[in-house]
């Protein structure tokens, strides 16, 4: 029983860090932008569009022309949210192969651990590729923030809310590839049901 559930909340965390995953990629609030000129118009930048936020118009987004126009690590950050994204899918479906209250495959053990296990290191694998593009944009955006050669009046940006649930979801997508991958090689396989384990009494006693 305890196998079973530490199984279920791994693939549940990992579940819920792939979401979130999915979201950060389209969210377009990896960057903010408060006007203290004009309190009533705010920006918001994406790796997909720029948005901004005015009371009287109310919310506009307009999509980026040119990918290779974009700065380096919207490109890379593009390309590794889509990775992760796909990485945290294939997860999903070789470690639900090999959970242990699925009765597929239920006598072949050393298979369903295998799966197990693949699952484990590809939940990690999504979860540090989700890390290092919102570490790499908050990096940056704490770069610019700081950098004393633009002018103090000159408008900053700074971190968007996409960020914060980017690096919580590739914080879940790795713990519970690290939960899976524990169960996987700490506890024993629990035997299988009696309806199998009757049929190989049986098969042994012929060849006796």
């Amino acid at each position: 029983v305890f196998r079973i559930a530490m199984q279920l909340v791994g693939l549940l965390l990992s579940l819920l860090g792939w979401v979130l995953s999915i979201i950060t990629t389209y969210l377009p609030h990896w960057k903010i932008l408060n006007l203290e000129l004009n309190e009533m118009e705010n920006w918001t930048m994406g790796l997909w569009q720029t948005c901004v936020i005015q009371e009287e118009v109310g919310w506009q987004c307009k999509d980026f022309d040119s990918f290779l126009a974009l700065p380096a690590e919207l490109r890379i950050s593009r390309v590794l949210m889509f990775l992760s994204n796909g990485l945290g899918f294939l997860g999903l479906l070789v470690s639900g192969f090999g959970l242990d209250c699925l009765r597929i495959g239920e006598r072949q053990q050393d298979l369903k651990k295998r799966l197990l296990i693949l699952g484990g290191v590809l939940f990690w694998t999504s979860g540090i590729t989700a890390l290092v593009p919102v570490s790499w944009v908050a990096h940056v955006t704490v770069q610019e923030f700081w950098d004393e050669t633009i002018p103090e009046i000159v408008p900053r940006w700074e971190f968007g809310e996409a960020l914060f649930i980017g690096w919580f979801a590739g914080f879940s997508l790795v713990l519970g590839g690290f939960l899976l991958n524990c169960v996987a090689c700490s506890a024993q396989a629990p035997p299988a049901s009696g309806h199998y384990t009757a049929a190989e009494v049986q098969t042994q006693c012929l060849h006796l």
